[in-house]
């Protein structure tokens, strides 16, 4: 069993190249791996080990001049999450497709607590309510009543609010994502068009309002980046299967190695299919095993 930190901070580090050094020696020494961003931004990651290791990796990290007060999200995976340790230095911590100078999470929406976004979703009538994510995070889990972009990439992003103003005109706008990352800046573009009465955002993303409210107003699964796919958060099943239609939340990853296409795939389709994602794809693995992607294990529960 294996502890999984997900954290990030905004703060202004004029020396990423040493922050990265640091990191992936002490990462290296307490023998945890995952994926780690560092920029002039910031610092974004999502590491994982054992209890013990990942808990003196919290007390470095807070007592590092600059990365103080982060909030670590913590779950429980059994399994490997991440095949290896990667540490490296971006432009963004998370890419918008947007400079930090141009714009920057210091001027992000107000942030919400929990249960203050939760108070506003039910005292507020006129409450757009705003998805920060991809549609495929979306698709197996979102709030009641969300505008859900129809986008691939967290880059496309700033191009839906440009052709889509008039969503939020003269509106007050709650902005969530999975942990809050993207809402910092995806937030101040909103706030940048100058449309919106109010931008907020959730603190802490849906990992903080579903640990508060498991069966409040998002309901579904919670996309995450790493071994696990998602993590129940209640037991709505908002979409289905791509083959066959029949209603599932599950994502699966072609095992056809030149595919690798991650779809929503129930559990009937998946044995009958060989766990590929067409007919095409299952006879190029029967025809040459070779050709099957390695399946990591992804079971996870997590700590909510």
């Amino acid at each position: 069993m294996k502890t999984i930190l997900l954290y990030y901070k905004y703060t202004d580090i004029q020396y990423p190249a040493q922050l990265i050094k640091w990191q992936k020696e002490l990462c290296t020494r307490l023998a945890l791996k995952g994926r780690i961003i560092v920029a002039t931004e910031g610092i974004n990651g999502t590491v994982a080990g054992t209890q013990q290791a990942c808990q003196e990796y919290m007390h470095h990290m807070n007592n590092h001049p600059l990365l103080s007060g982060i909030d670590f999200k913590q779950s429980m995976c059994e399994g490997e999450p991440f095949p290896r340790l990667r540490i490296v230095e971006k432009e963004e911590i998370t890419r918008m497709g947007k400079s930090p100078q141009e714009i920057s999470y210091k001027d992000a929406g107000t942030h919400l607590s929990p249960s203050q976004a939760h108070e506003l979703i039910e005292t507020n009538q006129e409450l757009v309510i705003l998805d920060g994510r991809n549609k495929y995070e979306s698709a197996i889990g979102r709030f009641k009543g969300a505008i859900t972009p129809d986008i691939e990439n967290f880059r496309d992003f700033p191009d839906y609010i440009d052709k889509n103003q008039h969503l939020f005109k003269d509106k007050q706008v709650l902005m969530y994502c999975t942990g809050g990352i993207r809402c910092e800046r995806a937030s101040a573009y909103l706030k940048s068009k100058g449309v919106a009465q109010q931008v907020y955002q959730i603190t802490g993303g849906i990992d903080r309002y579903a640990q508060a409210y498991p069966d409040g107003y998002f309901r579904g699964k919670n996309y995450v980046f790493d071994g696990r796919i998602a993590v129940p958060i209640n037991n709505d099943i908002l979409s289905s299967c791509a083959l066959c239609s029949e209603t599932s939340d599950d994502y699966h990853n072609c095992v056809y190695a030149g595919c690798n296409k991650q779809l929503i795939i129930c559990a009937s389709c998946v044995a009958q299919n060989n766990a590929t994602c067409s007919q095409s794809c299952r006879e190029k693995i029967l025809n040459n095993p070779a050709m099957m992607r390695k399946t990591p294990h992804k079971t996870a529960t997590c700590i909510l």
